[in-house]
């Protein structure tokens, strides 16, 4: 069974009012995959994929976020960006994420580490893996190798990621498809797919 994972496409990051374009970190090309994002969720509701998002989000005081992300974005206390239970750290409205829906928490890069993503999947019977998300050359791309370290095929939408810039997007999917991380293919294609295998 497939599931569709869709990597912290949160109003932090992808809202033009979010802490990190705050901060003057805005993603490259983020509404276009925000846009085409909320295709393959519709795609993968009505064929009874089921989809879980990722959230990056830390406590009040940020004590879980860590000495080499806390380095990346010094200053992102001081907009209270990422918080748990904020504005700024939920899905974007575009993508439907309500309360029934499966959603993961982490504050790490890796999708995987310390969080129930691995049991949750293991649960759902799922083998396959379609992604997608920010940011391809961090987040999307650390949780496609650890999904591939346990032993999940991956299929990578490579339109409904982005990154700080387009070439670092661009060397993101590169180094995805090219060590075979992930089959990298446009979310037109994922939508022409009849039913959720």
């Amino acid at each position: 069974m497939k599931a569709l994972i869709v990597v912290d496409m949160q109003n932090g990051f992808c809202h033009p009012d979010g802490s990190l374009p705050r901060l003057g970190m805005a993603l490259s090309g983020a509404q276009e995959a925000v846009a085409r994002t909320a295709t393959a969720v519709q795609h993968a509701r009505r064929t009874g994929m089921p989809v879980i998002f990722t959230r990056h989000v830390y406590r009040p005081g940020y004590p879980d976020q860590g000495p080499w992300l806390g380095g990346r974005t010094p200053d992102l206390s001081s907009v209270g960006g990422l918080l748990a239970g904020s504005w700024d750290g939920d899905v974007v409205d575009e993508l439907g994420c309500g309360p029934a829906d499966l959603v993961v928490d982490k504050v790490r890069l890796d999708a995987f580490q310390w969080t129930s993503l691995e049991p949750l999947l293991r649960g759902l019977g799922v083998t396959e893996l379609v992604a997608c998300g920010v940011v391809t050359n961090f987040c999307v791309e650390t949780t496609v190798r650890s999904a591939v370290m346990r032993d999940f095929e991956v299929t990578l939408l490579h339109d409904c990621c982005a990154a700080q810039t387009p070439r670092l997007h661009e060397i993101g999917i590169e180094i995805m498809r090219d060590c075979g991380f992930a089959e990298v293919v446009a979310v037109a294609d994922f939508a022409a797919t009849a039913v959720a295998a």
